[in-house]
């Protein structure tokens, strides 16, 4: 069995956490943007190192997210205790309706709509990033940019601290592996209104830096 493998959306974010690795063990891959390409680039790295006879012990989702105000700041630091697909589902004239609760069969939904973190990675990180906030990350297809879809999410998952666009991905592909999984953020913009100039990306990456040493 080989390390940890370590997945970001972007180059950017995949060289912030090479520079500060203190384990030459951990691979780091910069596999895409979204859910869909996340899953599929994560899945094929899982099984290609499966074939190899050198699985990776554990698969780590990291990058910068947005945060929600109140919640996780810019520049703070947040590990995901479940990566939830928050646009999966179906609207109504009663408002949006999680896949889990559309009645489809329990096979069909590869493990639902929330993927919980692995317990002894998620604590392990804990331990070694203390002032980190912990909650779950919400994956969107569609980055949130209205105040009205913000209190939204805040309504249907009161608990999220965070919104990123492959974590729930990258659960899938490591459930689907059975290997254990974890979301890391940092965070880079609040989440609400659309506004590039309120992003503080330099400052999410290097704080993506400084958390990479938990890595290992």
């Amino acid at each position: 069995m080989t390390g940890l493998l370590v997945v970001t959306a972007v180059p950017a974010e995949a060289d912030a956490v090479r520079a500060g690795l203190t384990d030459t063990s951990v691979t780091v891959a910069s596999i895409g943007v979204g859910p869909a390409v996340a899953g599929a680039a994560t899945a094929r790295l899982l099984a290609l190192a499966e074939a190899a006879g050198r699985p990776y012990r554990a698969v780590v989702s990291a990058g910068v997210a947005g945060g929600f105000t109140g919640r996780a700041a810019v520049g703070d630091t947040v590990l995901g205790t479940a990566s939830i697909a928050a646009d999966l589902g179906a609207e109504s004239p009663d408002g949006f309706i999680a896949v889990d609760d559309l009645g489809m069969p329990p096979a069909l939904l590869g493990g639902g709509s929330i993927m919980p973190a692995d317990p002894g990675l998620l604590a392990a990180l804990r331990a070694a990033l203390p002032s980190a906030t912990t909650g779950p990350v919400l994956t969107v297809s569609t980055v949130t940019g209205t105040a009205a879809g913000t209190d939204e999410l805040r309504r249907r998952h009161p608990e999220a601290v965070a919104e990123a666009m492959e974590g729930y991905g990258v659960a899938v592909a490591a459930a689907q592996a059975g290997v254990p999984f974890v979301e890391l953020r940092t965070i880079s913009n609040p989440i609400g209104p659309r506004d590039r100039d309120a992003w503080r990306l330099r400052e999410a990456l290097s704080a993506l830096t400084t958390a990479a040493p938990a890595l290992r």
